[in-house]
């Protein structure tokens, strides 16, 4: 009988805590610069933009890594969808609350948009027994290949049309606050699942000890808590912070 949960391993929360501070960090940044308290370029400086990636690549590391544990465990299509439909739905609502804040640049295919489509994909292929390694190699490279490809093909150039650049095939980056297409980050998703099913096949037991040594620092038991909240957490910060930020502004006049 398929299992309707899946025990938590707490390395793997304590790594998607660290890209939850982190993240907020980084957000709490982008909020000071958005109401003049700080001088920066969060769209072409490297300093920003290299964080966003490591971030960015945390979060659907650890997402492929927690399909690995979900179909090691037998969690069910149940479980799944149920999982699913928050995921899209918070989507909906980063993109109509970003559409209020930023009409010419909404969120139409940022990170849980992505995640919505990457979490299922991987859910198939990893439960097909699907050959991983070339997938996640192929994901990796095809934003590449494709920007070569433009270079030589301009008629490609419908893939950077709003209806196609979800995919990430594209020869420039769209306007958009937040973009995280299906290429190349299913490469890195594919990674986490590799991983996670290494892991859990070989070495599962050092695995539940290494988060039970790291959870003695109450610092890292705090950070997996967090982990355990991603979602509820990824929702509520930014309206926070930017509530906040607001705030001191209005005071400041």
């Amino acid at each position: 009988m398929a299992n309707t949960s899946t025990q938590r391993y707490a390395a793997i929360d304590m790594l998607r805590g660290l890209a939850m501070l982190w993240m907020t960090l980084f957000h709490f940044s982008f909020d000071l610069q958005h109401y003049g308290y700080l001088q920066a370029n969060f769209y072409a400086d490297p300093f920003w933009t290299l964080q966003r990636m490591v971030i960015v690549s945390l979060f659907v590391f650890c997402a492929g890594f927690s399909q690995a544990v979900a179909l090691h465990q037998g969690q069910d299509w149940g479980r799944f969808w149920q999982r699913w439909r928050q995921i899209a739905f918070c989507a909906l609502l980063v993109s109509l609350g970003s559409w209020y804040m930023f009409p010419k640049a909404y969120i139409y295919f940022g990170i849980l948009h992505g995640m919505a489509l990457m979490l299922l994909l991987a859910r198939l292929l990893g439960g097909a027994g699907w050959p991983l390694w070339p997938i996640a190699g192929l994901s990796l490279a095809l934003p590449r290949i494709a920007m070569a490809c433009h270079a030589q093909w301009p008629g490609l150039d419908f893939l950077n049309a709003r209806a196609f650049n979800w995919l990430g095939l594209i020869s420039h980056k769209p306007i958009t606050e937040d973009y995280a297409p299906l290429f190349p980050w299913l490469g890195v998703m594919c990674l986490g699942l590799l991983c996670g099913q290494w892991l859990l096949r070989h070495h599962a037991a050092s695995l539940e000890r290494c988060g039970a040594v790291l959870g003695q620092a109450k610092p890292l038991l705090a950070l997996a808590w967090l982990g355990r909240w991603s979602l509820s957490y990824y929702m509520l910060h930014q309206p926070l912070l930017i509530a906040g930020v607001a705030l001191i502004a209005a005071l400041n006049g």
